[in-house]
């Protein structure tokens, strides 16, 4: 029995450096020195990234936080109030940002801030009050909300660079996880049905190029190899035509339209995980949860056998 892999270790894979989380071996990047400057760029950029896989519309600046307030105080229709939660979330995030770049300029300066200090409490206070609201932020499709990757700057202020680092690859591991879960049921789902042939091979492909683009960041050169791997097998998802079994009846051939649809769609929640770095776990129940009334579909009208 092999030793069991413990977390945190790292290994170089194909000459480039990896560590391991909870079953997955993800690719590493060094943090930053644990500077406030250095924070204060992890946090633009991660504010950065945040509102880029969020709904459109909040990115509210931070000097807008009693305007973004008072709408929301004052809306009453709840789909309504929804959002305008989310753009005073999104006005606290920035102010958070404001303030905390405020709190490094000062300190460049000789200028020391505590912890105590009323700005450093401001800032929290904005963090903390952006998160809760954040639940009701969602992501740009109309997935559910994605409060995990809102709440990354927040883990960024509260802990050290490198306690985030960690964090970060915790949720690349889960996240990993939730990618393998869905291909290895669409490819169970649609291997065994003759008019779907060959599609198995691609989402496979598609899986493990999503697990790449979950674990690499941007800067790193390997993006341009993978990126246009990942987009083009996509596509090819995408422009995947079932072969019809003859004597196709009409309900059969809807299925057929219907498996198309999954196609796409677990294609798509793929790519969405990926690109955010989290789970989404409600929308991954409900796909497979489509996925499972699908199958079931397709032994009713012979598109699937029962042995298969």
């Amino acid at each position: 029995m092999s030793p069991k892999i413990k977390n945190g270790s790292r290994k170089d894979i194909n000459g480039r450096p990896h560590i391991y989380y909870d079953g997955y071996w993800i690719r590493y990047y060094a943090p930053p020195p644990e500077t406030l400057s250095a924070k204060r760029d992890l946090l633009i950029m991660l504010t950065r990234r945040t509102f880029h896989h969020t709904e459109p519309g909040i990115n509210t600046p931070g000097n807008k936080v009693a305007d973004a307030r008072s709408a929301y105080q004052a809306e009453t229709d709840p789909a309504c109030k929804r959002v305008n939660a989310a753009m005073l979330a999104g006005a606290l995030f920035n102010r958070a940002t404001d303030i905390f770049t405020s709190i490094v300029n000062l300190e460049s300066k000789g200028i020391s801030v505590t912890h105590d200090n009323e700005l450093m409490r401001e800032c929290s206070a904005c963090f903390e009050e952006a998160l809760e609201l954040g639940k009701q932020v969602r992501h740009p499709s109309g997935h559910e909300g994605i409060d995990e990757l809102w709440g990354e700057p927040f883990k960024v202020f509260t802990r050290s660079i490198a306690g985030y680092y960690e964090s970060r690859y915790v949720k690349i591991a889960q996240t990993m996880g939730a990618i393998d879960n869905i291909s290895g049921r669409i490819i169970e789902v649609f291997s065994s049905m003759p008019a779907f042939h060959g599609i198995g091979a691609t989402v496979l492909s598609f899986a493990r190029a999503g697990r790449i683009e979950c674990e690499m960041m941007k800067s790193d050169p390997d993006f341009f190899l993978n990126w246009p791997e990942f987009v083009t097998l996509k596509e090819q998802i995408r422009e995947f035509e079932p072969v019809p079994p003859t004597g196709l009846s009409a309900l059969a051939g809807a299925q057929l339209q219907r498996g198309c649809r999954l196609l796409y769609d677990g294609a798509d929640l793929i790519s969405y995980m990926a690109g955010v770095r989290v789970p989404m776990p409600k929308s991954t129940r409900e796909y497979l949860q489509a996925l499972d009334d699908f199958e079931v579909d397709c032994l009713g009208v012979g598109l699937k056998s029962v042995s298969a």
